[in-house]
């Protein structure tokens, strides 16, 4: 196994008034040569936005999109003439392909609104721009993996223009899970994002993430109750 960590506070951060975003990986102002990218995962964005504000309309192409609510809600519109508002529970995604643009708005004038925004590079470029919203029960993430991004849609999973999954799970203190990879070629980005964690003899807290390559399977524990994101993604990016 081949790990690495990356800590809470080791996050790029950037402090826009109506925007705070900590970035996982070099993204606009920040820039890390030694995190440019895992694989095919390219950005992982941690925002806050204040009530009103947001993001008005602005292109993305060639991209896959995945938006996860943490609290609040977001106004989403886009040039495919998509137009909803995306809440704790939703999972998005855009698959920007040859071009799309879209705005992100927060839907409340006064409430706080935090999410994960989620880059990963599409399998082939230049498809057919698309999008897609599911909702997830959080009830049916608690001590187990609840799927929620998949190359192939086979429930209520999102589909991804790549060969990569993504888990959400809230296990309670004391509980231990395994993940089998889908591919063993495949690495696992993980992500806490509440509570903390023990994986591979390393201490996870709140907003650390760790890299883990050249395995089949791992396990980790719950020290608390606790909320993860565990990414499985092709490498050879």
């Amino acid at each position: 196994m081949k790990k690495i960590i990356h800590r809470d506070k080791s996050r790029g951060y950037a402090n826009h008034g109506w925007l705070e975003s900590y970035h996982s990986f070099s993204f606009a102002g920040y820039h890390d040569p030694a995190r440019i990218h895992f694989g095919a995962l390219r950005v992982l964005n941690d925002d806050r936005v204040d009530g009103g504000m947001g993001f008005g309309m602005h292109p993305h192409d060639n991209m896959e999109i995945i938006t996860i609510p943490l609290s609040g809600a977001l106004q989403h519109r886009d040039s495919m003439g998509f137009n909803s508002i995306i809440k704790e529970g939703d999972v998005q995604i855009m698959s920007a392909g040859t071009g799309v643009t879209h705005s992100e708005i927060n839907s409340s004038s006064f409430e706080v609104v935090t999410f994960l925004q989620i880059w990963i590079f599409p399998r082939e470029k230049n498809s057919e721009p698309r999008y897609d919203q599911q909702y997830f029960d959080v009830e049916e993430r608690k001590n187990k993996l609840q799927l929620i991004v998949a190359p192939e849609k086979k429930g209520k999973e999102v589909q991804i223009m790549q060969d990569a999954w993504f888990w959400l799970t809230n296990p309670e203190k004391g509980f231990s899970q395994q993940y089998s990879l889908q591919d063993k070629q495949h690495g696992i980005y993980l992500f806490v994002i509440e509570g903390q964690i023990s994986l591979a003899g390393e201490l996870l807290n709140r907003r650390d993430a760790i890299e883990l390559n050249d395995i089949d399977e791992f396990m980790f524990t719950s020290e608390e109750h606790s909320k993860i994101l565990i990414m499985e993604l092709p490498m050879n990016w």
